[in-house]
């Protein structure tokens, strides 16, 4: 019996952004895809941070008190140390890195570039599949 893979329950399409857009584009996207986080890739599709709803926080936290508008890009608020997985990984290893980390999702990185990324709702499915 094959292992199912990440591959096997991985999002295909995934919502990226770049570094170099602002921030306050950064939130409306995350918000109109109703999604809480993307990865940041470069031209080449290379992951190069990711930014979260957490990362999006620190505007507030480290706003003026003025309430003017923040500003920055989202090489300014993304978390640069991004931990990926292949496709090929075994989904029940996958699984445990959840466990292990406070992460929402994985970017699933081939041969350098981003080809899809793994949330714990497809851990779920997963599970619903292969154990019911």
């Amino acid at each position: 019996m094959k292992l199912p893979c990440v591959r096997d329950y991985m999002d295909t399409i995934v919502q990226t952004l770049k570094a170099d857009e602002e921030i306050m584009h950064a939130v409306n996207f995350l918000l109109d895809n109703r999604v809480t986080g993307a990865p940041i890739v470069n031209d080449a599709n290379e992951v190069v941070g990711i930014l979260s709803e957490k990362d999006c926080l620190k505007l507030l936290a480290l706003g003026s008190s003025d309430m003017e508008m923040p500003h920055g890009t989202v090489a300014d608020f993304m978390t640069t140390n991004v931990v990926s997985i292949p496709p090929h990984m075994n989904i029940y290893f996958a699984a445990g890195m959840f466990l292990n980390d406070h992460v929402r999702r994985f970017p699933v990185v081939d041969k350098g570039k981003l080809v899809g990324a793994i949330t714990r709702f497809d851990i779920l499915r997963a599970i619903r599949a292969n154990l019911s």
